[in-house]
């Protein structure tokens, strides 16, 4: 009896992880159509625009916002080109940071801004080999 449960419980433990497995495949194969990922940089771009909508307090903050964009741009213009460029992802990553932590912002758009980052690194998790 003893045997038949320590049976069970592996076969139990291999089938989660298999399932794991399969979720994260899933979510790799989910970025690895351009598309999702040419979505979620525009959904960045929207909400970077929405920002400045609402005015900026200085250069400093408009040079970041600036730099946001351009490497977004960036980027996506190389994925319309079905290039993945991590170089520049990173870039804009760390842009999209910067205006997150040093800008004044609304409570919505750092929310916002701050899924945005969430979704940036997942695409660069899974596909910056």
């Amino acid at each position: 009896m003893r045997g038949q449960s320590s049976g069970l419980f592996v076969a139990g433990i291999a089938l989660l992880l298999l399932a794991g497995g399969a979720e994260t495949s899933a979510l790799a194969q989910r970025y690895h159509n351009f598309e999702n990922v040419r979505d979620i940089v525009q959904r960045t771009q929207d909400d970077l625009s929405q920002v400045r909508s609402q005015g900026l307090r200085n250069d400093k903050e408009r040079e970041r916002l600036d730099n946001a964009r351009k490497h977004l741009s960036d980027f996506d213009r190389n994925l319309s080109k079905n290039k993945f460029d991590k170089g520049r992802l990173d870039s804009a990553i760390d842009d999209v940071k910067n205006v997150v932590e040093n800008n004044t912002l609304e409570a919505r758009d750092r929310d916002a801004l701050t899924k945005d980052l969430a979704d940036l690194r997942r695409v660069r998790a899974l596909r910056g080999e």
